[in-house]
């Protein structure tokens, strides 16, 4: 059975919806979404923006970004070529989500790193 936009649950390991998921839960299009929100940015921009990217990484969460319709990537005929990434309409539906989950990091993570340490002190050393 083909999955419609009323009948697509991320439970459903056969639904597509879970790839959409996949790509915005993941850290790098979370901090690129972020940055991206404040408005339309150079690749150099961006990687220096956000610390401990790769290149690599970058390119490839910016290609995903772009196939999936949340990036726009423009090319301006000049020499040297010059690049820009903003977000789509369907991108900027992401800021909201995605900045609260940013804050919501940054505000829990004393607890977490407390957390963390109590379970790591309670695993025996062998």
């Amino acid at each position: 059975m083909r999955k419609t936009a009323s009948t697509a649950s991320v439970m459903d390991a056969q639904c597509p919806s879970r790839l959409v998921l996949d790509r915005i839960a993941d850290k790098w299009t979370a901090l690129i979404i972020q940055i991206l929100a404040r408005g339309t940015m150079r690749y150099a921009t961006l990687q220096r923006e956000i610390g401990g990217i790769s290149q690599k990484m970058l390119t490839q969460t910016l290609r995903s970004l772009e196939r999936d319709g949340l990036v726009k990537r423009t090319v301006h005929p000049v020499v040297p070529p010059k690049v820009e990434y903003s977000l789509t309409k369907l991108g900027r539906t992401l800021i909201e989500p995605l900045h609260a989950l940013c804050r919501w990091s940054e505000k829990h993570l004393p607890e977490l790193q407390a957390n963390r340490a109590r379970a790591k002190q309670a695993v025996p050393q062998g």
